[in-house]
């Protein structure tokens, strides 16, 4: 028996017991789907590492375990970053509409460094979601929503700086 083979029946054997345990913690079908096929993915790569201290569907729930907790981190965190995207923009925004602050927040956005102008300008004067602008470089959604943030932290930090 070849290791894909081995690795074919240890997902058979346990991706239930793994999609029970995810679903118990998330209470929700897809979140605990998607945690149990990223669990498996992880498992995949560390297979090597495991020692067989102990039982697979222990060591199976523990990356599952760390991946949801993770995965809650990470929502947690967009949803601060989204609050304070929706805070800050306005104020921003705001700055847009008066011309001469415009100037300001055009100069100030042509020294920025790539990809944060790029990312800012998609967001803000195309209008695109993070979803399209992580398309169009190939990231992930997060990684747009934390470009896009950081930028617009920089452009207020020196338009401060520029006063």
């Amino acid at each position: 028996m070849d290791k894909s083979d081995e690795l074919e029946g240890v997902y058979d054997q346990y991706f239930r017991d793994v999609y029970i345990f995810v679903l118990s913690l998330s209470r929700d079908e897809q979140i605990a789907e998607e945690i149990t096929q990223e669990t498996f993915f992880k498992a995949l790569k560390r297979i090597d590492q495991f020692r067989g201290d102990c039982k697979m569907s222990v060591w199976l729930c523990q990356i599952a375990k760390n991946t949801y907790f993770s995965y809650i981190d990470g929502q947690r965190r967009f949803a601060s970053l989204a609050v304070q995207e929706e805070e800050g923009s306005i104020n921003l925004e705001q700055k847009l509409i008066d011309q001469t602050e415009a100037l300001r927040v055009h100069k100030v956005l042509h020294v920025l460094n790539e990809p944060y102008k790029e990312v800012f300008m998609l967001r803000l004067f195309g209008e695109l979601s993070f979803d399209h602008i992580s398309q169009i470089f190939g990231r992930t959604e997060s990684w747009a929503r934390v470009t896009y943030h950081r930028a617009r932290l920089r452009i207020q930090n020196l338009l401060m700086e520029d006063k």
